[in-house]
């Protein structure tokens, strides 16, 4: 286990992740909706339970995700930790590193969020992504590695 502390990711991606959760709450309270209509006689018996837990998805989840994140660069690696109940802590040496890439989706371009993953030699996790970073800082450490890999290659 490495003591280099870890840099936290941008603070809109928790935003970014209770917008996603919120989505995931209507469509269970939709479910949850259909089903009451369903069943005669137990008014509250589906709801009560999926609003429970669609106020914690909304509330604590997002939160827990972001703060079990991280990266650090130093040394001329990438190391990311991620995980909540089964964590997750790889490290990267720019040496290994074929390929990086910034990618966005809807909602990451919204936020102005990247993902940046780095793809390394080999089958097994080949890959590491990391969500979550400000574009302009996913960006910035692409080109880090490039620069890195090319001092190496010369």
């Amino acid at each position: 286990m490495d003591d280099t502390p870890l840099t936290p990711l941008d603070p809109a991606y928790a935003t970014m992740l209770r917008l996603q959760f919120a989505i995931a709450a209507l469509v269970l309270l939709g479910a949850a909706t259909a089903a009451e209509i369903a069943i005669p006689g137990y008014t509250g018996a589906v709801w009560l339970p999926v609003i429970l837990f669609s106020l914690w998805l909304l509330i604590r989840m997002p939160m827990r995700r972001y703060a079990a994140r991280g990266y650090s660069l130093v040394e001329e690696r990438l190391r990311v930790v991620r995980g909540i109940l089964f964590r997750s802590d790889t490290v990267v040496p720019f040496g290994r590193v074929q390929h990086i890439d910034v990618n966005q989706g809807p909602l990451e371009r919204v936020f102005h969020l990247a993902t940046l993953t780095v793809h390394t030699a080999g089958t097994h996790n080949a890959s590491v992504s990391l969500p979550g970073l400000a574009h302009a800082d996913a960006v910035a450490i692409r080109e880090d590695i490039r620069a890195a890999i090319r001092r190496d290659t010369q």
